[in-house]
């Protein structure tokens, strides 16, 4: 039995709370440390008899957590309180009204989300995790520190992962790959981010992080020299300016090596930026963008620099507040190497995030960039439609992914997500905006709106009052908050569709003797393999259910006798038979990433999905793709862990796809009549023109139309609508 010595561990104890004093980043006042010792005091009593699973005293974690927001995360007294005390109101007696009265409404308020999160994270199931995560981000808007402390104890955490059994550190290390470290990144806490990823990769592939570990180790000494000779050349240049600088080496992280080498399928010698040099000037806030430029003339003296890798984040920072100046230059030995110039406030900032950018605004400054996303995010946040794991899975592509700056019509700057098309850019213009979009214009021309932007594109959207979002919108959207809207939007117009369905169908079932009452409605709905009697009412209105099928339906009910037969057996059937039934009789069709590839694939034993499930595919390295259910047990690891490998998946009705149709119409010309047959094809049916040609000949007309349409019998109809135009001699399709 192992003898505790109380006496060594309350000098350990003591000793770590002095450092805690000593590192903070914020200049500490007497009432600051006041109160950082009340909370320490606190934290000890609370936890005095809890141990951590490797046997120390538990109080040496919420110590740790404290000096990670005061040192590399950079925050004030409050928040380095509200870390001592994260723990204190779920682990002890404390109660949040025992906060607020010994430290303030603000620090209590910051334990209170910390602990609501905190008792989230024992859901095993997977969509109920993503909704755990939804409301973990709505406590951004009321106080970003909230998050921030949480992901320093996910840091401490996972730095002292050793003690516990392995299955809890893969999924405790899938979960921070999935969630902490994008979340980390996005904040700008780039250190943080990076150190997460590591450990990370550690505890889930620890034989790949071990084996680039010491090669990175083994590669430490040459890639010093290197350094050096690269400094050598232009240290001269810089002091003759008076420049005062520092030059020092950026090793690249084990986790971004091994992604590299994932995804650019290339060996450990074959990556070649493993490390960036980082040039670090003093200067006055008014002169850093001329003396950084003076700093890129002189490395460029030297060194040849490749143009297309010149990135300019002083002019347009990032929206985390980051900012540099990056170029990579061919340096000695013909190897291309990234130089970032920074201030040293560029550099505080990019070390810090969110602590230091707030440190250095100044006065009444304009709303910055963090501000805004986080605005933007609310409004994603907010839509309840959304499903959960579909908005984690947005939102973490959003984190991670790069940003480019286009520009108004006006000349303004506007930042947004890598992939981001004029869809995007109009719904972060204004909501209103991005619902009546009709169409773009992208550097004066007319484009689609599913044109990818680019950085320095300029964009300009025409709107009409009766444009609306449709679903294929959604195929070519990136942003959360278009996303949010267009779905929205979508089930507003598919509601009232369906109001006007369900009077189309009680006056067709009143022709086929039949009463719309609920047991009616159930009965369609079940007929028909839906899933709601909306679902009904709108596939009525479409005319994707048509009389002919109505037929059928009232058919199958005519015969009671057989029919009371037929359902004999089906009552012995569970539940899940039931609806695996309905749903295959709907979706029958699995299609791939956006473009709806049909590809070979298996269904995936560890979660057996049916038809109509949310699922996606998965590469395997010899099975070809295996297809998982978003709330597969094994989602988050295989997205955490294999995100390259994991492909978009979704059912689609095979009798509701979109078919494009050419169509050839000839008949008398007369003023109008193109009018006349757009207005019927467009207004009356809710028919989508891809195309359209028409020609005149004394008195005669040509067309050539391509026509988006759901099946054969829609297609019919729509041709018989515009053979009833009056001059309309002959439609046929080609």
């Amino acid at each position: 039995m192992q003898v505790i010595d109380v006496e060594k561990e309350n000098q350990l104890i003591a000793k770590e709370y002095k450092e805690l004093l000593k590192i903070s980043y914020q200049l500490l006042t007497k009432d600051d440390k006041k109160l950082i010792r009340l909370a320490f005091d606190t934290a000890v009593d609370a936890h005095k008899d809890q141990r951590r699973k490797s046997g120390i005293p538990y109080v040496l974690h919420p110590i740790a957590v404290a000096k990670i927001v005061a040192s590399e995360i950079g925050l004030d007294a409050t928040s380095i309180c509200a870390a001592l005390l994260h723990d204190v109101v779920e682990d002890s007696s404390y109660t949040l009204n025992d906060l607020q009265q010994l430290f303030g409404e603000t620090i209590a308020k910051i334990v209170d989300g910390l602990t609501k999160i905190s008792s989230l994270k024992k859901d095993k199931d997977v969509s109920l995790q993503a909704e755990n995560f939804r409301k973990m981000l709505l406590t951004l808007n009321d106080d970003i520190r909230v998050i921030i402390i949480k992901i320093a104890d996910r840091l401490h955490n996972m730095q002292t992962m050793d003690a516990m059994p392995e299955y809890k550190q893969v999924k405790i290390a899938s979960e921070t790959l999935y969630i902490y470290a994008p979340l980390a990144h996005r904040i700008g806490l780039y250190n943080i981010k990076t150190e997460l990823e590591d450990l990370g990769l550690k505890h889930t592939e620890k034989d790949v992080y071990n084996d680039l570990s010491n090669r990175v180790a083994q590669t430490e000494g040459e890639q010093k020299a290197y350094i050096a000779d690269f400094s050598e050349r232009i240290e001269q240049s810089l002091q003759s300016e008076k420049i005062k600088y520092e030059i020092k080496g950026r090793p690249k992280s084990i986790y971004s090596i091994r992604n590299k080498m994932v995804t650019k399928n290339v060996s450990f010698d074959q990556v070649f930026d493993k490390f960036a040099i980082r040039i670090v000037y003093k200067s006055r806030e008014k002169d850093e963008k001329f003396l950084a430029w003076k700093i890129y003339s002189i490395v460029t003296d030297h060194y040849r620099p490749n143009p297309l890798r010149l990135r300019d984040w002083i002019s347009s920072p990032k929206t985390t507040g980051y900012e540099a100046l990056h170029i990579t230059v061919m340096g000695p030995k013909g190897k291309w190497v990234e130089v970032q110039i920074r201030s040293e406030r560029m550099h505080e900032i990019a070390e810090k995030g969110y602590a230091a950018h707030f440190k250095y605004k100044q006065g009444n400054e304009d709303e910055k960039g963090l501000e805004i996303w986080l605005n933007r995010l609310q409004d994603a946040l907010e839509n309840p439609q959304q499903n959960a794991v579909d908005f984690v899975e947005e939102f973490k592509l959003n984190l991670y992914s790069t940003e480019i700056f286009v520009f108004t019509p006006n000349g303004d700057l506007k930042s947004l997500p890598s992939g981001s098309t004029p869809i995007d850019f109009a719904f972060s213009i204004h909501t209103e905006i991005g619902m009546h979009t009709r169409g773009a214009k992208v550097n004066g021309k007319i484009v689609p709106l599913s044109r990818v932007l680019k950085s320095g594109d300029q964009v300009e959207i025409i709107t009409s009052e009766k444009s609306r979002p449709t679903a294929n919108w959604l195929d070519y959207s990136q942003t959360g908050r278009a996303r949010s809207k267009i779905r929205s939007s979508l089930s507003a117009e598919k509601k009232l569709l369906a109001e006007e369905g369900k009077e189309q169908l009680r006056r067709k079932l009143k022709q086929l003797k039949f009463k719309l009452d609920e047991r009616t409605i159930n009965d369609l709905v079940v007929f028909f393999g839906l899933n709601t009697s909306l679902d009904l009412y709108y596939r009525v209105q479409i005319g994707t259910i048509d009389n002919v099928k109505l037929k059928k339906f009232a058919a199958s009910k005519g015969n009671r006798f057989l029919n009371f037969f037929k359902s004999r057996p089906q009552e012995k059937k569970n539940v899940e038979q039931i609806h695996r039934e309905e749903i295959t009789a709907n979706y029958d069709q699995l299609v791939f990433t956006k473009n709806e590839d049909k590809l070979d694939y298996s269904f995936s034993n560890c979660c057996n999905p049916i038809a109509g499930d949310d699922v996606f595919g998965f590469i395997t390295v010899n099975e070809g793709i295996k297809v998982h259910k978003k709330q597969c047990p094994n989602a988050l690891s295989l997205q955490s862990k294999f995100a390259y490998r994991i492909v978009s998946a979704k059912w689609i009705d095979s009798s509701q796809e979109n078919f494009v149709v050419d169509l050839k119409i000839t008949g008398i010309d007369y003023v109008g009549m193109v009018n006349e047959i757009t207005q019927i094809i467009s207004n009356n049916l809710n028919v989508n023109i891809k195309k359209m040609a028409f020609s005149t000949d004394d008195g005669t007309f040509k067309g050539a139309l391509s026509v988006e349409v759901k099946n054969k019998t829609f297609l019919k109809r729509l041709m018989k609508n515009i053979e009833n135009i009056s001059g309309v001699e002959k439609v046929v399709r080609d």
